[in-house]
């Protein structure tokens, strides 16, 4: 009699299991292989979503191409990118996606490198530089090279991947190659070019590439309370790195394959995680922009002059704050 009731019990608790498992709102996430991105990872393995009823999942995705298709054809819920590849082409004003909160900034996680051989921006003139399309690095050489009375067609731009960075810098015909973090710490470490160095930095250029959560317009629409959630972990993963930073890069480096000193130098050199504070001022209050739709339109103009977009987005259709003004208490 035991041994029926204790499988009884067995089976009730696995289907119990089960049908919470099914009835967990659902967030998939395509996201680059950018440590910025950390809390969705952290926030998973503190059982945060699992507490609030979610069933959150992320892969990384480089080519955002990639990442559109997968949204627009309902394989995605959500994707993280900085607000100017958001805007890249060949997104128009109907294109699925809508901006509901920050996660990052970068502070020179991104960047342009170079050898001896390069003493200024200006000495790129004519030169090969290598760059994935419509990655932040591409607007900050953009706009050294405004400063210098050039631009993107004074240069030979030769498309890579950004995980071959440090393949492509061995490459001596390569004058710079704009790219970002981790792959740019890692081929400067591993290169044995003459002064092989960081020429242009975003950390000499803040405020311009901010991580944006970006949620599907539909399921945004259906399920505000879903993404209210969803947020509330997201910064409560975020308190627990500023807090527990050895914790926090132990837990990241399984994820990105890093080691955990690989973690803590590229979190304090290249990226600020954004708090639920910070975000909401960049978000605005209730019916109110935020610092971020001043920033959306900067960048925005950057994008179409440079070629990287078709269509001039605007701002307040692009941005909306109700989930992160709406996210429930602890």
């Amino acid at each position: 009699m035991k041994s029926l009731l204790a499988t009884a019990l067995s089976a009730a608790l696995v289907l119990a299991s089960s049908q919470l498992a099914l009835s967990a709102d659902q967030i998939r996430i395509l996201a680059p292989t950018w440590l910025g991105f950390a809390p969705v990872h952290i926030a998973s393995d503190l059982g945060c979503f699992t507490a609030k009823g979610l069933d959150v999942s992320i892969k990384f995705e480089d080519d955002l191409t990639n990442v559109m298709a997968a949204m627009a054809r309902g394989d995605i819920e959500m994707q993280m990118r900085s607000v100017g590849e958001y805007q890249g082409r060949p997104r128009d004003a109907s294109t699925p996606g809508i901006i509901i909160g920050t996660i990052d900034e970068s502070v020179g996680g991104d960047g342009v490198i170079t050898d001896d051989t390069v003493k200024s921006v200006a000495d790129l003139k004519g030169k090969v530089v290598a760059a994935e399309p419509n990655i932040p690095s591409r607007l900050l050489l953009q706009m050294e090279l405004k400063q210098a009375g050039l631009s993107l067609k004074d240069l030979q731009i030769k498309d890579i991947a950004t995980a071959d960075t440090g393949a492509v810098f061995v490459d001596p015909s390569i004058a710079a190659i704009a790219t970002y973090e981790p792959f740019m710490s890692q081929a400067l470490k591993a290169s044995t070019r003459p002064g092989a160095r960081m020429l242009i930095s975003s950390k000499d250029h803040r405020g311009i590439i901010i991580d944006a959560i970006i949620a599907r317009n539909d399921d945004f629409k259906a399920n505000p309370d879903k993404y209210a959630r969803f947020l509330g972990c997201i910064y409560e993963a975020v308190d627990f790195i500023k807090a527990e930073p050895a914790k926090f890069a132990d837990m990241a480096s399984k994820h990105f394959g890093l080691t955990p000193a690989e973690v803590t130098d590229i979190v304090n050199s290249s990226l600020s995680y954004t708090t639920l504070s910070e975000s909401q001022a960049y978000m605005g209050k209730p019916g109110e922009k935020g610092t971020l739709h001043g920033i959306f339109d900067t960048v925005m103009e950057l994008n179409l002059e440079n070629g990287a977009a078709d269509n001039k987005l605007v701002a307040a259709d692009q941005i909306d704050n109700s989930a992160i003004n709406n996210i429930p208490a602890k």
